[in-house]
């Protein structure tokens, strides 16, 4: 599996991968429980910060931040640390190494004083853990590639390590970091002049989502046998997702107090942002929902509206949904080769055909829960018809190309 497919892959998905990976490399059972033990608490941390799909700086600023939260002896900090790498490492495509390095290296004292009161200023600033501990990451590489550059302290910095050391970073992502981070030294007069400037400007281009047509959701959807309790959950908890876009996380977390049968909505506070969300709990949605909660839902006192049909009966995971949504992808028959198919898609989905159908930006942004007023535009990329009516008309020749056209010559 080269790089480019293990990018593709679900969070579950590339675990798994992984660990085969490493039975390939002939590991020993014990040291695969505990890699997968502590790769798989990756994946609530970036549902709780809304992270949709991972990288290796998630594995890194997880770390560090979990290394923040609990105290912990160099050994066990080595082992994590250790799982992590092995991670990022088959993540990036690198050549198997038996020895690894364990530690984060940091940098002089005097470079890591200024990030300590970088992320310091963040922190007042209301930025969240996750995100101060990937500003930090950012400005730790640029200074370490100024350093590689021949600079001898922070508070020589120039125009020429700046720019050399922009040039050198491979995630263009960072430059805006840096860029705060050489406003936040000039202001703070540790550096004499205003370098920020220096930094060039980019932006990542925004892909076209991966979607499925309304014929293939509604197949998806008929997969799904409901004779049975667990298949009653499933096309419950699915049909959040198809019919209405919910976030795995969201629909993993619903609780009964947050289905409103009386009115026939769902008003729940969404993981990633932290802000409210109402849903119109559309018919088939309320009937599935009904159906559910009053013939196939264990019975037991958690407020948890989603529940694992073994005892202890406790909640879903985002990792049930997913290995659902790829079961009945299959039953359906549908073409998924090079194609993400994990829960998100059918966000995208839901999104492109609300957009193709005239649906405004902001009910579409609304509906989906976005904090971002650009968040969805780029779905408009899939409407092909419309994108058609943009064309301009090809103008009739004249002049010489008409000449040209015609059989004529220059002589």
């Amino acid at each position: 599996m080269n790089p480019g497919e293990i990018r593709k892959l679900s969070f579950g998905e590339l675990l798994d991968e992984l660990i085969h990976y490493l039975e390939d490399k002939s590991y020993a059972q014990l040291t695969l429980v505990n890699y997968r033990r502590t790769i798989r608490k990756i994946e609530p941390f970036m549902i709780e910060h809304g992270i949709d799909a991972y990288t290796p700086e998630i594995g890194m600023q997880y770390y560090e931040i979990y290394l923040v939260k609990n105290e912990l002896g160099t050994s066990r900090q080595k082992a994590i640390l250790t799982a992590i790498q092995r991670l990022n490492d088959f993540y990036s495509g690198m050549e198997y190494q038996i020895q690894q390095e364990n530690k984060i290296n940091l940098l002089p004292s005097n470079y890591e004083h200024a990030l300590g009161m970088f992320a310091t200023e963040c922190a007042e600033a209301g930025n969240k853990d996750i995100t101060i501990a990937s500003k930090k990451r950012f400005a730790r590489n640029f200074l370490r590639e100024c350093i590689t550059f021949g600079c001898p302290d922070i508070q020589s910095l120039n125009p020429s390590y700046v720019a050399r050391a922009c040039l050198a970073i491979e995630n263009k992502d960072g430059w805006t970091v840096v860029r705060a981070f050489l406003k936040f030294l000039s202001i703070r007069g540790t550096i004499e002049s205003d370098f920020s400037t220096l930094v060039p400007r980019y932006r990542r281009s925004i892909g076209i989502p991966v979607t499925y047509s309304e014929e293939e959701i509604l197949r998806f959807e008929r997969a799904i046998n409901r004779t049975s309790d667990v298949g009653k959950r499933n096309y419950a908890m699915l049909l959040l997702a198809t019919r209405l876009g919910m976030r795995s996380g969201d629909i993993a977390k619903l609780s009964l107090d947050e289905l409103d049968f009386e009115y026939e909505a769902i008003c729940l506070i969404q993981q990633k942002n932290g802000e409210m969300l109402h849903l119109p709990m559309l018919l088939e949605v309320r009937k599935s929902l009904t159906d559910y909660i009053n013939n196939a839902r264990p019975k037991v006192a958690s407020n948890t509206v989603f529940l694992r049909h073994n005892a202890p009966y406790q909640g879903i995971t985002t990792s049930v949904l997913r290995f659902e949504t790829s079961k009945y992808f299959g039953l359906a028959s549908i073409d998924i080769s090079g194609k993400k198919h994990g829960p998100h898609t059918f966000r995208s989905s839901l999104a492109s055909s609300m957009v193709n159908d005239d649906v405004p930006y902001e009910a579409v942004r609304t509906i989906l829960g976005h904090s971002d007023p650009d968040a969805i535009k780029h779905y408009a990329k899939l409407d092909i018809e419309k994108l058609r009516e943009c064309a301009i008309e090809v103008p009739k020749p004249s002049g010489s190309f008409k000449t040209f056209l015609d059989g004529g010559g220059q002589s």
